[in-house]
């Protein structure tokens, strides 16, 4: 592992200047912090702005940058209708219209993909390669494991933040996605994530909502499952049911197969 943060060092060295696609998660809190340890005032943070992600992210994102004196840049991100229709290919028209817009503050974009990333189904991952937007994390061979353990030991707000993920992501393939379901499933995550849970997932099928917990706290969803029926219910779902595998990345590309 000593070695493999060796490596991306000396990559992010030879870029002398770069930005980094900034979600405020995990991969790219320790991007971010690698990069700004290493390039100093010559590197900037790119955060989008956009439906698809909660305010509570965005926020995280200017708060962190704040704390570390990283320039950093809010982007407004316009989600066209070709997106919002959500084909399979969703992920790539969405990374490809936002990295074209990155790419006017740096030549060297960076994105926080990791080993573990070419284990789904990420078409947004075609994008990066079309446009020449750098991975060092995946350069380096770092998985997510690994990753964590590094940002622990460089006492990282992120070290054990919970995986996240736009939440375009929670709608299945061809169903459209509107303002009103992005704020549905947005507070109805921020709900279970009040209660305690550690990961959450609401997955939008129609009018089901899909809740993938870990199966160490399908116990606890159990207990208060009335309390979650009728919250959810006032936010606008019909059904709400539990999925018995639990959680899982990228679970919504079994629609696919």
């Amino acid at each position: 592992m000593d070695k493999k943060l060796e490596i991306l060092k000396e990559y992010i060295k030879s870029l002398d200047k770069a930005a980094v696609a900034f979600s405020a998660g995990v991969d790219s809190t320790f991007l971010l912090k690698i990069a700004h340890e290493i390039l100093g005032d010559n590197v900037v943070a790119i955060t989008a702005k956009s439906d698809f992600f909660p305010q509570r992210e965005i926020e995280g994102a200017i708060n962190y940058c704040k704390k570390e004196g990283i320039s950093h840049k809010l982007i407004e991100l316009e989600i066209k209708n070709e997106i919002s229709e959500n084909p399979p290919n969703r992920c790539y028209l969405c990374k490809k219209e936002m990295f074209k817009n990155f790419l006017q503050f740096s030549k060297n974009i960076l994105e926080g993909s990791n080993v573990d990333d070419t284990r789904d189904y990420r078409p947004g991952m075609q994008a990066v390669k079309e446009l020449g937007i750098k991975s060092p994390l995946l350069e380096a061979g770092l998985t997510k494991r690994e990753i964590r353990i590094l940002s622990k030991e460089f006492n990282l707000p992120t070290a054990e933040k919970p995986s996240f993920a736009c939440l375009a992501s929670r709608f299945v393939y061809g169903e459209k996605i509107t303002p009103q379901k992005l704020k549905m499933i947005d507070s109805a995550e921020e709900y279970l994530l009040n209660k305690g849970f550690r990961q959450i997932r609401v997955r939008l099928h129609n009018n089901i909502a899909r809740i993938e917990a870990l199966p160490d706290e399908f116990e606890k969803l159990l207990e208060i499952r009335e309390d979650i029926s009728y919250r959810l219910k006032e936010l606008g779902f019909v059904y709400v049911t539990m999925d018995l595998d639990g959680y899982k990345t990228g679970s919504m590309g079994a629609s696919l197969k």
